[in-house]
């Protein structure tokens, strides 16, 4: 394996890692300020760190790039949809679930690639969604029946909307480099978040330590620091590559919440977060044919 993308797959999968482990922190911070009010504050902040860190950059016309303000409208606003779908979400559903379904994002990749490229999925992928929506039904239903709760439906939607962040870097972060994708994303979801927040939710906010803290932790490493990896490791290393390392974060957020939270899944739910966790490594593990005809094919 060529050194710059071992690099590249070591970061991501570090950077997988911190985003897993937070899913107990933003759970817990929930408690004391409001999903709409936190994600605005998280984004700003993450928006200032980003500026600093790339003012020469700034100065220097970074955002005048051609073709620079429809990627980051387009990589944005997804990024704000699946981060508030999911944030909401998070406060009606377990951390641990929340990270399962979310990781969903890698298996809807390809369907939206249906959508998008209008190519029929190999059989492989047919069966890995199928298997994924089993195991997600599994994973989310009630032991003694009824339907998912209200957090889980929200997250399920999050993770297509963090599918078509993935579509959207995949088209635009190769020629605008990472340094621009990855601040304008974070510019234009947080003024979506500072935008909405007032009147999506009665804004409500305690400023405890958690509070403090899982901001400070989510916005430098998590939003900053994360977002700048990902557009700066896609440069040498693959979409389908990347999806595949991002399907170890619910497992760090499943260890994380048994640790922390004391969260335990029933026998039934383990299957299902087994079967997902298949379905994501099926629908990646296929020849590098398909890989380009999903992720390199057709305009976004």
């Amino acid at each position: 394996m060529p050194a710059k993308r071992l690099r590249a797959e070591l970061a991501l999968a570090g950077v997988t890692a911190i985003w897993g482990v937070t899913f107990v922190l933003v759970k817990s911070a929930l408690e004391d300020i409001s999903p709409a009010l936190f994600l605005a504050a998280r984004f700003a902040l993450a928006s200032l760190l980003l500026a600093v860190m790339f003012r020469r950059e700034l100065a220097g016309g970074l955002l005048g790039q051609a073709g620079s303000l429809k990627a980051g409208l387009s990589a944005g606003i997804f990024l704000a949809l699946a981060y508030l779908l999911q944030t909401v979400g998070l406060q009606y559903t377990s951390a641990s679930k929340s990270a399962f379904l979310t990781s969903l994002c890698v298996v809807m990749v390809p369907l939206l690639g249906l959508a998008v490229y209008r190519n029929v999925p190999a059989a492989m992928e047919a069966v890995a969604v199928c298997m994924a929506m089993l195991g997600m039904y599994w994973l989310t239903a009630p032991e003694t029946g009824g339907g998912w709760n209200r957090g889980d439906m929200l997250t399920a939607v999050a993770a297509a909307a963090f599918a078509s962040h993935v579509l959207v870097l995949e088209r635009y972060a190769p020629k605008l480099g990472f340094t621009a994708i990855s601040l304008l994303q974070v510019l234009v979801a947080a003024g979506c978040f500072a935008a909405s927040f007032w009147w999506l939710e009665t804004p409500r906010v305690e400023w405890t330590g958690r509070v403090l803290w899982t901001l400070a932790v989510t916005a430098a490493l998590c939003t900053a620091l994360a977002f700048t990896v990902q557009a700066w490791a896609q440069q040498h290393t693959s979409a389908s590559r990347t999806a595949l390392i991002f399907a170890l974060e619910p497992i760090s957020a499943a260890a994380t919440s048994y640790v922390v939270l004391g969260e335990r899944l029933s026998g039934r739910a383990a299957m299902g977060a087994a079967l997902i966790l298949a379905a994501v490594l099926a629908v990646e593990w296929k020849p590098e044919r398909i890989r380009k005809h999903l992720f390199h094919r057709g305009p976004v």
